[in-house]
């Protein structure tokens, strides 16, 4: 199969990455999707329902978990927070972030260390994370979050508004814009 991986699509390559027994295979994808899409996906554990926005553009994603419907958009890092204490001669806040479930990470987020981000959270674009973010939240800046408004999807929704109706909303913007200025 190694050999024909060259023309498969980046879902199909995510599966092979994530979820493939062979080595070999596995390894290849990982070499595909780092090439093509500039991304490195590497889970202990990845539920299939994760999306990956934009084909994971830019991401670096090393999590111990990605539960049910995670949704990551790009370049975003999921990783580790480890200190090296030299008068101990250990290492430190070792491991890596559990995703729960319904969690969403905006573009440009750095999500790091072993914590735990709660189910149903937001991580807001820019944010840099090293602690544990409470179920039903949004997360922003650095450390700092709020409580999520249940009257609201951010970020993403399983009703995504469609491209061609955003592209209309941002020309009559744009018509409105010029307008003003003249």
């Amino acid at each position: 199969m190694i050999e024909t991986m060259d023309n498969l699509s980046f879902d199909e390559l995510l599966k092979i990455n994530c979820f493939s027994k062979n080595y070999d295979e596995q390894s290849h994808a990982a070499e595909l999707l780092e090439w093509r899409y500039c991304c490195e996906i590497n889970c202990v554990d990845i539920d299939e329902s994760v999306l990956f926005a934009h084909h994971a553009k830019g991401c670096t994603v090393v999590a111990a978990k990605l539960c049910k419907n995670v949704v990551i958009f790009q370049n975003v890092t999921i990783g580790s927070n480890q200190r090296y204490n030299k008068t101990q001669s250990k290492w430190e806040n070792i491991g890596n972030p559990i995703l729960a479930d319904g969690v969403i990470v905006a573009d440009g987020a750095k999500v790091l260390g072993p914590i735990i981000i709660g189910e149903n959270t937001v991580i807001g674009a820019g944010a840099i994370i090293t602690k544990d973010i409470p179920p039903n939240s949004v997360a922003y800046g650095v450390n700092q979050y709020k409580p999520k408004s249940p009257d609201y999807d951010l970020v993403f929704s399983p009703n995504m508004i469609s491209g061609e109706e955003i592209i209309l909303v941002n020309a009559q913007r744009v018509e409105k814009f010029d307008q003003e200025r003249n």
